[in-house]
């Protein structure tokens, strides 16, 4: 039987459950509000300094920025949904489902969301709305399985952020290369980011029997995978470039390749969880070292 832990609040299994349905703060945590920032921001800037400064005000782009983060406010809350057990071990001061929004109404808000987000892309074309369909279905797909494969669900997570940028070139039906360059960018930082963040979840992923790459080939193996991820990744960027739109040499060395080096330091001694928290943090910070530095193209 469940214990009376106060006038709103009762545990169940050790985990405190709320008996209000929601709050809006506990919502903007579960949809991780900051992220939902980034994403917003990678694709204005993409739009205003790589294809035409006046497309900050044109209300395709508003309303681009605007379904894309929906969605992906939905991908955060339905696999905080699947993901309970295993995050009140992971990091169990970052639960939000079942303290301050119950199971039903965090599934609820994940498809009046999804629809929304979907409906919203109608407005900019079919082949939008059918990316967004996909985008769903890969997002609940991730959550209810592929992340506890190895590799795959990493994989499908980079390729769904890196498509958020494409989608400024399919919005304004563009071939522009230095969007497709930024959109393998976030491609590859963000399946670095997903391995890395595998790494430091591996208690509590290994007690649910998850086949995670950090407890299929253990942690020295998955940091090479991470090693030959990054080689290959300034091999595109630096061809992508060559072929294309030859930028400037320093402006790799300040905005990718300093920022890299410092990750792979830190990454060759990592060994706790901390350690593994802080190669995530810093994936985050190269993320937006790049949006950023679209300003000096």
């Amino acid at each position: 039987m469940p214990a009376r832990k106060g006038k709103n609040t009762f545990t169940f299994a050790g985990m405190a459950i709320s008996r209000q349905p929601f709050s809006l703060q506990a919502l903007i945590r579960l949809t991780r509000f900051w992220n939902l920032v980034i994403i917003a921001m990678a694709q204005y800037f993409a739009a205003c300094f790589l294809i035409d400064r006046a497309l900050i005000w044109d209300w395709q782009l508003l309303v681009l920025a605007l379904s894309t983060t929906i969605i992906a406010a939905a991908g955060y809350i339905i696999n905080d949904y699947y993901d309970i057990k295993i995050d009140l071990i992971n990091k169990p001061e970052r639960v939000v489902i079942g303290k301050g929004i119950t199971r039903r109404y965090a599934l609820l808000f994940h498809t009046f969301l999804s629809v929304v987000g979907v409906a919203l892309g109608l407005l900019l074309g079919l082949r939008v709305a059918a990316m967004h369909m996909v985008s769903v279905f890969l997002l609940w797909w991730y959550s209810n399985n592929l992340k506890r494969q190895p590799f795959i669900g990493n994989l499908v997570v980079a390729l769904l952020t890196g498509l958020s940028v494409w989608l400024v070139n399919l919005v304004y039906y563009e071939n522009h290369a230095l969007v497709s360059i930024y959109a393998v960018f976030a491609l590859f930082i963000t399946l670095v980011r997903e391995i890395v963040k595998d790494m430091e979840d591996l208690k509590g992923d290994n007690t649910f029997g998850c086949r995670t790459l950090p407890i299929v080939w253990g942690l020295r193996r998955t940091k090479w995978v991470i090693y030959g991820l990054l080689m290959l990744f300034a091999l595109v960027v630096m061809y992508l470039n060559y072929e294309y739109t030859k930028l400037p040499e320093y402006y790799f060395l300040i905005f990718l390749f300093m920022p890299l080096g410092l990750f792979v330091a830190r990454l060759v001694v990592a060994d706790t969880k901390k350690d593994f928290y802080w190669l995530s943090q810093w994936c985050k910070i190269i993320m937006l070292l790049g949006i950023l530095s679209m300003v000096f193209i």
